[in-house]
């Protein structure tokens, strides 16, 4: 959804800050009020996406946003985000100790509690992005096209961004910030539905745990009897997988 709402082939939760702002309201959760539960992180990092995701809109200009602005906003609050996380970090040993498996991602940290917290957040962004689906195709035509095809540019976009922020925050907030899930299964979706977000949308919501629960299983095997975080794993994944999109010349075609 992100993709389509940027225009960016690239474009995943990370590109906009929803990430950045959860790992950060995590860290101050941790370094500055003493939280210490999954259960009580679960609430500042979803605040923490959900803060970012509104900054972002403003900056991005609101009612006149267009992809490149939120783009934009969106790289310069993930470093500004990033830096205050790494000086936090560097400055609390306990915090860095604390933080440490729950940067890189891991479904070994969720709980029943907390994913009973983050479902209703889950279900309704999920719902409203199959119902985004078609604006979406008309944004992917051009503002000018889906203006004349009845589409409500601000609305779609104030909505799309308020979905990520549900959807993204509420993952993030389970299980730490797994990084390239949200980059790769829709180029993967892509290949065989085309470019209708219709048919994108609900196959990404079904292969996305496919490859999730994958590499949660190839870390478990790889580095037995210990274990390798899946956030790790989806990372060594996508690494290769982000070359290989920059460096073909059919990602710009959306």
């Amino acid at each position: 959804m992100l993709q389509a709402l940027t225009r960016n082939p690239l474009a995943d939760p990370g590109l906009l800050g929803l990430n950045a702002g959860a790992s950060a309201a995590v860290v101050t959760a941790i370094t500055f009020f003493g939280v210490t539960s999954l259960s009580g992180y679960v609430w500042f990092a979803f605040c923490g996406a959900a803060a970012v995701g509104a900054i972002v809109w403003f900056l991005g200009g609101r009612r006149g946003a267009t992809p490149v602005r939120l783009v934009l906003a969106g790289t310069a609050i993930s470093a500004a985000l990033y830096g205050y996380l790494q000086a936090v970090m560097i400055l609390d040993d306990a915090a860095l100790g604390r933080m440490r498996f729950w940067t890189v991602g891991s479904l070994a940290s969720g709980s029943d509690e907390a994913v009973m917290q983050v479902v209703p957040f889950l279900v309704v962004g999920s719902l409203l992005a199959l119902l985004l689906a078609r604006p979406l195709n008309a944004m992917a035509m051009g503002d000018d096209t889906a203006k004349a095809l009845g589409a409500d540019l601000n609305r779609t976009r104030a909505l799309s961004m308020l979905v990520a922020t549900m959807l993204s925050g509420a993952a993030t907030a389970a299980c730490g910030p797994i990084v390239f899930v949200g980059l790769m299964v829709p180029h993967v979706v892509r290949s065989f539905t085309g470019p209708d977000q219709r048919w994108i949308l609900p196959y990404a919501a079904v292969l996305s745990p496919v490859l999730l629960l994958g590499a949660d299983v190839l870390g478990r095997i790889v580095a037995r009897p210990a274990e390798l975080q899946v956030g790790i794993v989806t990372a060594i994944i996508g690494g290769p997988v982000f070359i290989l999109l920059v460096r073909r010349r059919r990602t710009a075609q959306l």
